[in-house]
This record gives structure tokens, C-alpha cells and sequence, in this order.
């Protein structure tokens, strides 16, 4: 029973708003030391969990990279990049990164899209492609932001599910599974690409 201490420790911590990361070690040392672990045992559980999931934590490393970028001009040059660009509409450029989310989620690569595409990148470079040089009320800016947005929603809920391995393609067959609808993974996948297809015609 007293392994189970490690929970309220957590539950503890996070009420008092302490950080979440030093909760998180606390409750795995109470944990460990109510089970009878030894402190070398625990150290070396935690940094083998880490090792482990270590690719989990490469996400972090996007947030100061893109900063930097932003810092040294990324978004202007972006803009600067379209504005060149006469063909440039802000619909193209919705289309083409729908449509290139779409695929790279399908085969399981996440590209950060809110924190690494949509702020640095599609947006600046859709709303140049809107002001083509004149001014732009802020009120157009906002719903071009908006629909950068939601194309990199789009492009992620349609094809997260084609990536067969996906956690909620696999959620769905189990579901399936329970009440006796028995059916291969890759015949979702197809329903998939269907949808994937009346997304992009939409």
C-alpha cells in the first residue's frame, strides 16, 4: 500500500503548484524507496526510462531554434521571399502546406506544425501574399492567421489516421474488436485516404 504514496505526492505537489518536473522525481523516489529500492536503483530506473524515451524530449530543442530564427529575421524573409512571388495567394500557400502536412503526418513525421511551420513561416507568408505591399487591417490579418491555422489542424486530423501504426487508428480496431467488428488496419487506411481526398477537394 505504501507504493502507492508516490501518487500522493503528485497529487500534493501539483496542488501547490511546485514544478511539475521535481514533483514528477519526487513521487518516483517515494515510490521507490516504499518499495524497497535502493537510491542507485531508482537513479538508474529513471535515467534508463529516460534513454528510452529520449526521442519523446526532442520537441524541446524546437522551441529555442525557432526563436533564434525568429530573432534573426525568419518571418521577414519569409514575407520578403512571397512578396516576390506574383502567382503567390494566400489560398496556394494553404493548399500546398495542407497537402504537404497531410503526407508527412501520414508517414508518422511530426513537423511541429503550430510551433515550427505556422508561426515562423505560413503565416508571415500568407499574409504577405494578402497585402502584396498595401497596408492590411489587422482584422484580415487575424482571419488569415486563423485559417493557417486551421489548415495545419486539417492537415493533421486527416492524416494522422493513414500512418498505420497511429494510436487512434489502432484505438479504433480495438474498439472494433470488442464488440466482435473484426477488420484489418489497412482497410481503414483506405477509408482514410478517402477522407484525406474529400479534405484536399474541399
Amino acid at each position: 500500500m505504501l507504493v502507492l504514496s508516490g501518487i500522493l505526492v503528485m497529487v500534493i505537489g501539483l496542488m501547490l503548484r511546485f514544478n511539475a518536473l521535481l514533483v514528477v522525481v519526487a513521487a518516483g523516489f517515494v515510490t521507490g524507496l516504499a518499495g524497497g529500492l535502493s537510491i542507485n536503483d531508482i537513479v538508474g530506473a529513471i535515467g534508463e526510462a529516460f534513454v528510452k524515451n529520449r526521442y519523446m524530449s526532442l520537441f524541446i530543442l524546437i522551441l529555442p531554434v525557432i526563436g533564434l530564427m525568429e530573432r534573426h529575421g525568419l518571418r521577414e524573409r519569409a514575407e520578403i521571399l512571397i512578396g516576390k512571388i506574383n502567382a503567390a495567394t494566400a489560398g496556394r500557400i494553404f493548399m500546398i502546406y495542407l497537402f504537404v502536412r497531410q503526407v508527412t503526418v501520414a508517414f508518422g513525421i511530426n513537423m511541429s506544425g503550430m510551433v515550427a511551420m505556422v508561426r515562423p513561416l505560413i503565416a508571415p507568408m500568407s499574409e504577405a501574399a494578402v497585402a502584396q505591399g498595401r497596408p492590411v487591417s489587422q482584422r484580415t490579418l487575424d482571419k488569415v492567421r486563423g485559417v493557417a491555422a486551421s489548415a495545419d489542424n486539417t492537415g493533421n486530423f486527416f492524416g494522422q489516421n493513414l500512418f498505420l501504426a497511429a494510436g487512434g487508428l489502432l484505438l479504433i480496431k480495438g474498439c472494433y474488436g470488442t464488440i466482435r467488428l473484426f477488420c484489418r488496419v489497412n482497410r481503414y487506411g483506405v477509408i482514410r485516404i478517402a477522407n484525406c481526398c474529400l479534405c484536399l477537394y474541399r
